[in-house]
């Protein structure tokens, strides 16, 4: 499978990796208060903040997946550090285990998928790989490039949001266009970052505590329509 393939499967919201329970922090967002017209303002701050971490983290498991011997771990320590809510952590490793689905059926035997099964630190949680971990490994075995993996991972979030926007707060579709179109600025600044770390100690560790905060409360929340 080509690289310019893969990348277009990796950027399909219908590819069946669970995605779809997963706002992105929009919904806990909305129950917080966030009104429809604040959108476009979270979508540029996730993108400075959490968005541009998973994306590094995804170069490099994409780096680390080339190497020989591969090794995930680090990487993955790293952006569990970075991830200091547990309710987010376990999201990421809800949704990597879908994408580590995929990774299985598609390229099982190739070095970066094989060793996700040892990439996440005994006695540390999550006991499973973070989703842009798993996404890396996946974009190393399918000839992924690191600018088109940061890409796909940014562009997801955005999307992500945009979806969810629909249902959580009902509007014209083509405003979701229009928000992400205008994010692209912010977007391939955020693509330049994350090509630009270079090791795990060097991923960035940008905090959002309303995000955090708000990841907290949602699993008391009893009205709920996604996992995050």
């Amino acid at each position: 499978m080509t690289g310019e393939l893969a990348t277009l499967l990796l950027c399909d919201g219908r590819l069946p990796v669970g995605a779809y329970t997963y706002s992105a922090g929009l919904e806990p967002a909305v129950a917080a208060g966030l009104t429809r017209d604040q959108v476009p303002g979270l979508l540029r701050a996730r993108l400075r903040t959490v968005s541009v971490t998973e994306a590094a983290a995804a170069v490099l498991a994409l780096r680390a997946g080339l190497r020989d011997p591969v090794d995930h771990a680090p990487v993955q320590a790293a952006l569990a550090a970075r991830t200091p809510t547990a309710p987010l952590r376990e999201a990421s490793a809800a949704l990597g285990r879908g994408v580590h689905r995929l990774a299985r059926r598609l390229a099982a035997d190739h070095p970066a998928v094989a060793a996700l099964e040892h990439a996440a630190v005994p006695g540390t949680a999550p006991a499973r790989p973070l989703r842009p971990i798993v996404t890396g490994a996946l974009a190393a075995a399918l000839g992924v490039g690191e600018a088109a993996l940061a890409r796909t991972v940014l562009y997801d979030d955005l999307q992500t949001v945009t979806s969810a926007a629909l249902k959580l707060l009902p509007g014209d579709p083509l405003d979701a266009v229009a928000w992400i179109l205008a994010c692209e600025p912010q977007l391939e600044a955020a693509v330049a970052e994350s090509r630009a770390v270079t090791s795990a100690d060097s991923l960035p560790a940008r905090s959002a505590p309303l995000t955090e905060q708000w990841a907290l409360e949602h699993p008391h929340n009893e009205r709920r329509l996604f996992l995050a």
